[in-house]
């Protein structure tokens, strides 16, 4: 964008409006999706989180880009339909550069009975048929086809041979990394004049008044607004407290890859006494594994940061090893985390251990004081998602606004998949920023003066993340310290001895910045100087 000086993602509230059409709090893939579209739009936004950029739900999924399979298992058509449509819009238009396309088995033994078989085929052909309701080219998500037994061992190699009788392959989409979609999404309303604000808490919030308090200085703001949504997930209830929820929460184990050797295709390994259940095993682009994920409901407060049970990781290695050679012990487990789901409480009477069966429709549901709450859904669907909570916002508050158009605008770095492949920049880099490849480069160059060598360099022996990135988490992307770059900017954190291992070059990166700001007139000494392109 060109004119005024580009608003900017910034830790604390220092120079905040005090008046913006429409007030965004939370900024997981939600609020950061409902900042953009606002934006898009032609308001004027401040989009805010107490924490930062991706802190809660929307860094704790499985990094998938579902299109709604299980959900039309359940009757969910609806769903469905609309995962899948929000699937192709994600992979063939906004953000190509973070997403791929992800093959994925289903292996069947002897103790496979053929009805369940039969129905797992079925269940194929019926997400390929979705696939081609949504308009999504065969291209970009092939359809499915049996495997025979070779052909099933020869993808995945480790899997138990005894009984093995073949399989089905299918395809859906993988992000390269939640919170990465997140931070770009941020980036991009930033882009078109929002102000994104991290470490900004809300103390309390009516539909046309927003107090703030800044999480750094300690000093309170209050924010005159037309607008006000609420998209904090699992916590929306504590900013509006008409809104309830039955929370789940669904585990992730992390595995160095070497833990089954030679696997580089997904596996989903069906859970014993169910047709429609199964633990999914998803090799990463980093050299892991993750292995999830569980439903479990949750009850009481809701934590900042969810901690799995240990009930939880060994369900996930029990399953996991009825369908591979090695089994799986606990101490293969280099990493844990888990995810807390906004799902609705309808009100329905399901037992309490039904939080999988729930819906993942979304609802925009407006309180009293005219606060806006968007609760519900997926990660897949955030853009719709965040398309309903600003027609609602608007509507209610007689906003005039231009019509929705984030289903044609690409995040910034997105590129045609062939443009992305011809580009000539570290492959690591294209897969995280896409076209902006070239400005992370560059400007970890201007920054620290280093050479290329350096900041290409592996931050720490067997952690892929680069110098590079961790510079252009603080200066573009709002990064104010170590935790925001190893569990955010970067996922280094997922595997605590990894960050350990990273903690040097994060605060390494911290102070390159620092210097080289307070060398230039008028800037700040820190990550607020976070500027955005």
């Amino acid at each position: 964008m060109t004119g005024a000086p580009t608003p900017r993602i910034t830790p604390g509230l220092a120079a905040a409006p005090t008046e913006v059409d429409l007030v965004v709090v939370g900024l997981g893939v939600t609020g950061a999706g409902v900042a953009l579209d606002a934006a898009t739009r032609g308001l004027s936004v401040l989009a805010v989180d107490a924490h930062d950029l991706a802190f809660g739900t929307s860094r704790w999924s499985s990094k998938l880009v579902h299109g709604g399979l299980r959900y039309l298992a359940n009757g969910q058509v609806g769903v469905a339909h609309e995962s899948a449509v929000e699937r192709g819009i994600l992979m063939e238009v906004t953000a190509p550069h973070l997403t791929r396309a992800m093959p994925y088995v289903v292996p069947f033994t002897s103790s496979t009975g053929r009805a369940q078989q039969l129905l797992t085929r079925a269940g194929m052909r019926a997400g390929d048929l979705l696939r081609r309701g949504a308009r999504t080219s065969a291209d970009t998500l092939p359809p499915p086809r049996r495997l025979s037994t070779t052909e099933l061992l020869a993808m995945a190699p480790p899997l138990r041979s005894a009984g093995l009788t073949g399989g089905t392959l299918s395809w859906d989409g993988q992000l390269e990394d939640d919170a990465r979609l997140v931070t770009t999404i941020a980036r991009t309303a930033a882009a078109h004049g929002a102000h994104v604000r991290t470490r900004a808490r809300v103390l309390s919030a009516t539909g046309t008044r927003v107090d703030l308090r800044d999480e750094l200085s300690g000093a309170t703001h209050t924010v005159a607004a037309r607008a006000v949504v609420n998209a904090t997930g699992v916590w929306a209830g504590d900013l509006v407290d008409e809104v309830r929820l039955r929370p789940s929460r669904g585990t992730h184990l992390v595995l160095r890859a070497e833990t089954l050797p030679g696997l580089t295709t997904a596996v989903f390994a069906p859970v014993p006494g169910s047709t429609s259940r199964f633990v999914m095993v998803l090799p990463q682009p980093d050299g892991t594994l993750y292995v999830g994920l569980t439903d479990e409901p949750v009850e009481g407060p809701m934590p900042d940061v969810p901690t799995p049970s240990e009930s939880e990781i060994g369900f996930l290695l029990d399953v996991v090893s009825a369908s591979f050679t090695r089994p799986l012990h606990r101490d293969d487990v280099i990493g844990a985390f888990a995810g807390l789901r906004p799902l609705l409480d309808a009100s329905t009477g399901a037992g309490e251990d039904a939080t999988a069966d729930l819906s993942r429709r979304h609802a925009v549901l407006t309180s009293r004081t005219g606060v806006v709450t968007i609760v519900g859904g997926k990660l897949t669907t955030y853009r719709r998602m965040a398309q309903d909570a600003v027609d609602a916002a608007t509507a209610a508050a007689g906003l005039t606004a231009r019509a929705c158009r984030t289903a044609t605008l690409p995040l910034l770095g997105a590129a045609p998949r062939a443009e992305l492949a011809a580009l000539e920049l570290p492959t690591r880099l294209v897969r995280r920023y896409g076209t902006d490849a070239a400005l992370v480069l560059s400007s970890a160059r201007e920054v620290t003066r280093l050479g290329d060598a350096e900041l290409l360099r592996p931050v720490a022996e067997g952690v892929p993340a680069t110098l590079a990135e961790l510079v252009f988490g603080i200066t573009h992307e709002g990064a104010a310290d170590v935790d925001d770059l190893l569990d955010r900017r970067t996922r280094i954190g997922l595997v605590p001895a990894d960050r350990e291992a990273a903690r040097a070059a994060a605060e390494h990166a911290l102070a390159l910045v620092r210097s080289h700001a307070g060398s230039r007139p008028g800037q700040p000494p820190s990550g607020s100087s976070a500027t955005v392109s």
